[in-house]
């Protein structure tokens, strides 16, 4: 895709920004104290069970705090995203389709009105995504850093890769984005020739589109379970021999509550990459202008 599509893309995302900031602000900050809750929850919860094994309560009452901020954050949270984005999603259709009906085909302005939702899709639940991931990947290495230093080392020395091939697989997502939504800008058109060879013969195209966007999303999973395996190998290899020693039961929790944490930002990457080029694909498609936003 051109250098300006990407530009492009990251216009609309920032006009989209500074036309409802006061409604993305308030749920990208619940959202954020939220994940620091949850990045939380395991530091605690070992405190509570070294606490309690020391005859101590003190552990298990911060723990239930910080649990029930957390859950508080949440619900609000999640009562709040309904409303913002169906409200910017209600605009921006509204806005663009209003602007097009004397120029387009019903069948382009039906599949762009469902790449707008993709659009907003990606606002509502792609960047929350990425800012779980960084709370994830960053967050986890930071604690684990104050656990065992030699784990965090094992954690970066398989970052380079994934990033490596999460790239690979980006660029691969993008061109079999591409393929599937043209596919679908046709899809009314299709349907109203009311040809059965002709439906049959694009849904078949679409289901091929999709095997292979599958088939790529499975290999990508499967190499990247294999790094995760190795650098969970490695990390109990390296902690077995403080247990009893230096490390306390409490202390085992927290370090392998953050090692899966951080696992889990890892698999977003390649999530996260597939998802962007599925928008420079919609941003470069439905050619949303300032006055739509």
């Amino acid at each position: 895709m051109r250098p300006e599509a990407n530009m492009k893309g990251m216009t609309m995302l920032r006009r989209l920004f500074v036309r409802h900031r006061s409604r993305l602000l308030l749920t990208y900050s619940l959202f954020a104290l939220e994940m620091l809750g949850s990045l939380l929850r395991p530091y605690f919860l070992g405190e509570a069970v070294n606490d309690l094994i020391a005859g101590s309560y003190r552990g298990l009452i911060l723990l239930s705090i910080v649990h029930f901020t957390y859950l508080a954050v949440g619900t609000l949270r999640h009562m709040v995203d309904t409303r913002t984005y169906t409200s910017i999603y209600t605009a921006l259709v509204t806005k663009m389709l209003s602007r097009r009906f004397e120029d387009e085909e019903v069948s382009r302005l039906s599949a762009h009105s469902n790449l707008a939702r993709e659009f907003i899709d990606f606002l509502e639940f792609d960047l929350n995504f990425i800012i779980e991931a960084g709370y994830n990947i960053f967050g986890s290495l930071i604690l684990l850093f104050f656990y065992e230093k030699s784990v965090v080392l094992a954690c970066l020395a398989i970052l380079l890769p994934v990033c490596w091939l999460g790239y690979r697989y980006g660029r691969s997502m993008k061109r079999l984005t591409k393929f599937k939504n043209d596919e679908l800008e046709l899809q009314v058109d299709v349907i109203s020739t009311q040809s059965i060879k002709e439906i049959n013969r694009h849904y078949q195209l679409l289901r091929k589109w999709q095997i292979r966007i599958s088939d790529k999303e499975a290999w990508n999973f499967g190499i990247m379970e294999l790094m995760v395996l190795l650098v969970i190998i490695v990390s109990l290899l390296t902690t077995a021999h403080h247990v009893g020693k230096t490390m306390h039961a409490g202390d085992i929790i927290g370090i392998y509550t953050y090692l899966l944490k951080f696992v889990s930002g890892l698999d977003t990457i390649p999530y996260t990459l597939e998802r962007y080029a599925s928008l420079k694909d919609i941003t470069q498609r439905i050619e949303v202008e300032a006055e739509d936003l």
